[in-house]
């Protein structure tokens, strides 16, 4: 956080100012107050400093940065399901891309990116992993690219599984955990 408020958005000159920012509770990360300077901001975090929001996303460069948005694109997050346990009484946890963990009773898939309402983080939409759904590739060459899913492809043996994605009436590969659903079909 130190680094955020001092080097990206130059906000302090030095750590010290940076710390008094933080304690006097002028700094939010999806929508609760931070105090601590060693926390961090992760991909598609909301940042709120001085009234003003950021979202962080990756750049062309394999970067994250931070992009300023709107007060209702703040008041809510995209998070990616990593992983799913089934619970007694039919209940699901997932794990969440940024370590957030939700219990539901609704069955998703692995891979499907969740719309949750800040500071909350109740469930208001989901975005299947499907050929047709809009996708960011958060990693690897085409870091920072969006896209239209053409095809999921499944491999065997120790090789990622990899999607085809569609930009500009081009066509690439990329590995399939560097793939964030960003929409559903049509959008």
């Amino acid at each position: 956080m130190l680094i955020v408020l001092r080097d990206i958005l130059s906000l302090a000159d030095n750590a010290k100012e940076a710390k008094r920012i933080l304690h006097k509770g002028a700094v939010k990360v999806n929508g609760r107050t931070i105090k601590d300077h060693k926390a961090h901001v992760g991909l598609f975090d909301v940042l709120s400093v001085a009234g003003t929001n950021y979202r962080m996303l990756p750049n062309p460069r394999g970067k994250l940065e931070l992009i300023q948005i709107s007060d209702d694109e703040a008041q809510s997050k995209l998070a990616r399901v990593d992983n799913i346990t089934v619970l007694k009484g039919g209940r699901f946890q997932y794990n969440l891309h940024d370590g957030t963990n939700l219990l539901l009773q609704e069955k998703y898939d692995t891979g499907d990116s969740l719309v949750l309402s800040l500071p909350d983080y109740h469930l208001t939409e989901r975005y299947e992993r499907k050929p047709g759904s809009t996708a960011m590739i958060v990693a690897g060459k085409h870091s920072g690219e969006t896209g239209t899913i053409i095809e999921l492809k499944k491999t065997t043996g120790s090789r990622p599984n990899m999607v085809t994605i569609e930009r500009d009436d081009a066509q690439f590969e990329t590995i399939e955990d560097y793939v964030f659903v960003t929409g559903s079909s049509g959008v």
